[in-house]
């Protein structure tokens, strides 16, 4: 009997330390994982919607902790010298999304690089501009034509809609 419930504290001890490391590897930060876009935490929860901006999004986890609710976007591609602020606005979004569905404003949200993971705070300003972002994108969206909004070769080759744009750089 002392050997089984030995055998039992350190099965426990293990699984513990394996659990701690797959948190750790997603970036995640210490709390309860309430949300996840990752098949290999159970079943895919539907989108988060608000439909005051008509906005709907599913960041790669959310995890409740003391601080709130807190959004954790995970990225596949490795930080140069800052976050991108089309990634700073998308983890905003999933903040504004997580205030909007849960009645509780997350204080930041996370970005995790392979090779960085960088906290962002979500402050008024910041949500003011994610705001102005999205009521220009529902203006843009009413418009007959659009012009390319680039002069990137490598995004015109990879565009969904190269093949029927008369703007296209290939």
């Amino acid at each position: 009997m002392p050997y089984l419930i030995g055998s039992l504290i350190i099965l426990g001890v293990i699984l513990f330390w394996l659990s701690s490391r797959q948190r750790a590897a997603a970036g995640l930060p210490a709390g309860r994982v309430i949300f996840s876009d990752h098949e290999q935490w159970g079943e895919v929860p539907a989108p988060l919607y608000d439909p005051t901006f008509n906005l709907t999004g599913k960041p790669d986890y959310l995890v409740e902790n003391e601080r709130g609710i807190i959004p954790v976007e995970v990225k596949s591609t490795r930080m140069k010298t800052a976050p991108y602020d089309s990634h700073i606005y998308q983890l905003a979004a999933y903040c504004l999304l997580v205030d909007k569905s849960f009645g509780i404003r997350p204080p930041y949200g996370i970005l995790n690089y392979p090779n960085k993971e960088i906290a962002i705070d979500y402050t008024n300003y910041l949500e003011q501009n994610l705001i102005e972002i999205i009521r220009e994108i529902h203006l843009q969206e009413r418009r007959k034509n659009v012009d390319r909004s680039h002069h990137s070769l490598e995004r015109c080759r990879t565009c969904g809609f190269r093949t029927t744009c008369d703007q296209a750089l290939t």
